[in-house]
């Protein structure tokens, strides 16, 4: 007979991965149906910093440029050429 008993096969067999796995999933259960119950945002900083990305990008590119004379990035004689490029 084995002198580890069963547990030997059970150790060396990997069935021991289970009940890690086990712990593991209930762990990200808890911390997800915690996140859902308080209200988070499952978003990273970064995903969220990308919205005013994509915000911009479905402008049109006179409107981008009506944006930049707006704030001050560009004067009125780049506006103008802009306007007359995309025109």
């Amino acid at each position: 007979m084995d002198p580890m008993g069963h547990w030997h096969g059970f150790w060396m067999g990997g069935m021991w991965i289970f009940p890690l796995l086990m712990m593991l999933i209930m762990i990200v259960v808890v911390f997800v149906c915690a996140r859902a119950f308080l209200g988070g945002d499952f978003r990273s900083p970064c995903s969220r910093h990308n919205d005013g990305v994509q915000q911009h990008r479905s402008e049109s590119a006179l409107e981008i440029a009506k944006r930049r004379y707006a704030q001050g990035e560009i004067t009125k004689e780049e506006f103008a050429e802009i306007k007359k490029a995309i025109e």
